[in-house]
């Protein structure tokens, strides 16, 4: 049967990988967190290396909100491993989370990182997987634009604040244009809670209300 990309809303392919750290199993050895997998064309190139350095940046921010980091490119380990000393020995960063060395390929196919217009290398992806292994966003940048590692890290957090208050995030949130750092609420189902809807909460109409968290 042929295999297909995972899908938002499914659960992460169980896939053994090797990786600076070790054997991995995912998502298995990470039950119980969130973890981001991102992938990057290749070691030792100028966008990925700042990449790197900006996610270690915000390593501590990501373990705050119970998230992991997993890099992964189509290189082999020792090649990691030598980047991973250069960046430290020349930029002075340690980079503490785990690189998935995936020389053969494999994990690129399973999960659509290889994209024939942009060339053999792994292109910019991002999982977002949440404590149950299902997968919650997914992100393709090419390979000539570096992602925004906050924008990353507030989609977490936008997805803990929705999952436990049962509620959606605005734009831009928590700075949106309307209702600031508020949060939207899920509109109403039946007329009675239509009428209802507005006497519990601040609302532009019936269908747009939004409140504090």
């Amino acid at each position: 049967m042929e295999e297909k990309m995972p899908l938002i809303g499914e659960k992460f392919p169980e896939i053994d990988v090797a990786t600076t750290h070790g054997q991995i199993n995912l998502p298995l050895d990470y039950s119980g967190k969130w973890f981001i997998l991102f992938s990057h064309p290749a070691d030792f190139t100028p966008v990925c290396t700042t990449e790197f350095v900006a996610f270690q940046k915000r390593y501590d921010d990501f373990k705050k909100q119970n998230c992991e980091l997993i890099g992964l490119s189509i290189d082999q380990v020792f090649s990691h491993i030598k980047w991973i000393e250069w960046i430290g020995e020349n930029l002075d960063v340690e980079i503490k989370f785990p690189v998935i060395a995936d020389d053969t390929g494999r994990v690129a196919k399973i999960l659509g990182l290889i994209h024939p217009n942009k060339g053999t290398n792994t292109v910019r992806a991002v999982f977002i997987v949440d404590p149950n292994s299902v997968i919650r966003a997914i992100l393709y940048y090419p390979q000539e634009l570096g992602r925004n590692m906050d924008e990353i890290l507030r989609m977490v957090k936008g997805f803990q604040v929705a999952d436990k208050n049962g509620v959606a995030m605005p734009a831009n949130w928590p700075n949106n244009e309307l209702v600031g750092e508020e949060v939207i609420v899920p509109p109403p189902k039946d007329q009675k809670s239509a009428k209802e809807i507005t006497k519990k909460y601040e609302c532009f109409d019936w269908w747009f209300c939004h409140r504090k968290v």
